[in-house]
């Protein structure tokens, strides 16, 4: 599935990383039958792809994987949307080992083994805590890293802080947002955007392009990359790393 997609399904999205098939598996199912969409994991690296292409509403996540260490994955997770509801599963019941994963950005901890009927009560109190509930209604909200714009109210916010645009600014970034990673041409983009291909369209675009940086991308790092000869992405800060 692509991060498109997903963003445009309205089910609530849970991420669960666990490097045991069958339980992930188990996990998979109830989380299917709350009414969310699961998307599952088997190891650290896999979960951050997951989570890049397609941002969770919530995580449940092991403490011990594979590749990378759990906390690792918490702190990454937690770089790209540090409001995500994160519940993790250990097999330790060491008090310090519940300190070290919520000192690090957990909100809860179940330790196995642990009913299927208890994570998704636990995950249904996260989710509502954080809102994320909404969105199975709420299809008009895109996100990509600490950029989020709302079609409903035509609201974007970086990092948390309100960013005003244009009307036509606001149509050329909900049109990239909806095509993360995805190299857009300029006749693409008047096609979308002003719905026509008038002379001068290319310069056009240009400046729209860089109102934006300036409004966006200024003082941070940058999310709208030229890519010469072919357009203008837009892509997480994690893929320029």
């Amino acid at each position: 599935m692509t991060g498109t997609q997903g963003l445009r399904n309205g089910r609530v999205r849970v991420l669960i990383v666990d490097d045991e098939p069958a339980l992930t598996d188990l996990l998979s199912v109830a989380v299917e039958e709350a009414g969310w969409r699961a998307y599952p994991a088997l190891d650290g690296q896999s979960a951050l792809r997951i989570a890049r292409g397609c941002p969770p509403h919530a995580v449940v996540l092991d403490g011990m994987l594979p590749d990378l260490d759990g906390l690792q994955v918490l702190r990454r997770l937690r770089y790209e949307n540090p409001k995500l509801p994160v519940l993790m599963l250990t097999a330790r019941d060491a008090l310090e080992h519940r300190l070290d994963g919520l000192g690090a950005g957990a909100d809860d901890y179940v330790t196995k083994p642990f009913s299927l009927e208890e994570v998704v009560l636990r995950l249904r109190g996260l989710l509502r805590r954080a809102g994320a509930e909404r969105a199975r209604s709420d299809t008009s909200v895109r996100v990509l890293g600490d950029l989020v714009l709302t079609e409903e109210s035509r609201e974007v916010h970086r990092a948390g802080v309100p960013v005003p645009l244009t009307a036509k600014e606001f149509d050329l970034l909900s049109l990239m947002m909806g095509h993360p990673r995805q190299v857009l041409s300029k006749a693409q983009i008047l096609d979308h955007v002003w719905s026509s291909s008038f002379d001068g369209g290319g310069n056009l675009v240009e400046v729209y392009i860089s109102n934006l940086r300036r409004k966006i991308d200024h003082g941070r790092a940058p999310l709208i990359h030229t890519v010469r000869g072919l357009g203008y992405a837009i892509r997480p800060v994690e893929d320029g790393r």
